[in-house]
């Protein structure tokens, strides 16, 4: 045979792969279940208390006498809707009783016993829903393939800078670091990232920029070509380990490309060097924290002034896709399309109305 069987475990696998994990409330089952357990129980013990305090208006076929036990054993055929009809109420107070109030604990008995099945059936269902208002209200978010060290410091800092937990999907191809990722409130989706129907279930298509740092160089070139082809505008952002990989990771459409090994040895060298300058760049790198390394559009205001005029200290002047430095001739004349490179002091996270608090400037000397 040119094809087998697929089994229901590898179709469930398969499925299970690629599925979207959306935060939810942390309960434990145990408790849940606990719950359920007093409530009908005390359903039970008020039923046989009504039942006792009229016990001398129910007729016993065995003997005419209505004891505790009788009382107990009426109660659970009664809620549990069994009926042998060998006790049935006679009098008119007992009738009452039963259409009144035992009727009604019979009803919220009946739903406490079938509240778990009936949970469980309708929990795809809800899933299925929440999964579908989800998608309908996603969009320019940002997705992180790989929930690493690398994946989880680039979420912390895009956290840092106001962008809230509902707008982060993570893509991880292991279940356990899917599930962690999920507790810290971020939708997870566990599957291969350069699979584009993983892609899609992250709907990168209507992202704003994704992030790309598996364990692996040739995944991440997979994933930024897979992710440029399913939305040409993303702005992607990859992670390699080797530096001879970056020029291909660029020619394959990131946007920028960060060599974490370089980048370490690098920032180790300089500590050998100069400790209090490697001090000062992993506080410019860590968002929050002091100083912040900001990019901002210049203002009408600065348009053809010198970087050395601005409020904040000036970098490095974004033209196009150049990048001069703030002392370079071409920039020596800010252009209203200009983009900037500054050093801030550490503000609060943006407005959640999307309107951003304005960094305390740092005064460059090189202005007076």
């Amino acid at each position: 045979m040119k094809g087998r069987l697929r089994s229901s475990k590898e179709d469930s696998e398969e499925e299970r792969h690629g599925s979207v994990l959306l935060p939810r409330p942390d309960v434990s089952p145990f408790r849940q279940v606990a719950r359920r357990i007093l409530t009908a129980f005390l359903v039970l013990c008020a039923t046989v208390f009504l039942v006792w305090l009229d016990r001398d208006g129910y007729n016993d076929n065995a003997d005419g006498h209505m004891s505790f036990l009788d009382c107990v054993y009426y109660t659970t055929v009664t809620l549990s809707t069994t009926g042998y009809g060998d006790i049935a109420p006679a009098s008119d107070s007992a009738r009452l009783v039963n259409t009144l109030l035992i009727t009604p604990l019979r009803v919220l008995f009946l739903i406490i016993l079938i509240g778990t099945t009936l949970e469980a059936l309708t929990d795809r269902t809800r899933q299925q829903w929440r999964l579908s208002r989800w998608r309908s209200a996603l969009r320019d978010h940002t997705v992180v393939v790989g929930f690493g060290t690398k994946g989880r410091s680039a979420t912390q800092t895009l956290l840092s800078t106001g962008l809230g937990r509902n707008q982060i999907v993570v893509i991880d191809p292991h279940q356990q670091v899917v599930k962690a990722a999920n507790s810290e409130g971020f939708a997870g989706i566990e599957g291969d990232g350069t699979r584009s129907e993983v892609l899609v279930r992250a709907e990168v298509q209507r992202a704003k920029q994704i992030v790309i740092a598996p364990q692996r160089d040739d995944t991440s070139v997979l994933v930024t070509l897979t992710a440029r082809q399913l939305n040409p505008r993303i702005k992607i952002v990859a992670a390699v380990r080797e530096e001879e990989n970056a020029p291909l990771l660029r020619q394959s459409g990131a946007d920028s490309v960060i060599t974490s090994a370089s980048a370490a040895g690098r920032l180790l060298g300089l500590a050998m060097l100069s400790p209090y300058a490697s001090t000062v760049m992993e506080d410019l790198i860590q968002q929050g924290t002091g100083l912040d390394l900001k990019e901002r559009p210049v203002t009408k205001a600065e348009a053809g002034r010198s970087p050395r005029d601005c409020d904040d200290l000036v970098v490095s002047v974004i033209r196009g896709h150049r990048i001069l430095a703030y002392d370079a001739p071409d920039a020596a004349t800010l252009q209203l399309m200009d983009r900037l490179v500054v050093i801030r002091r550490s503000t609060p996270a943006p407005l959640t109305d999307g309107n951003e608090r304005p960094g305390a400037p740092l005064r460059s000397p090189r202005g007076e």
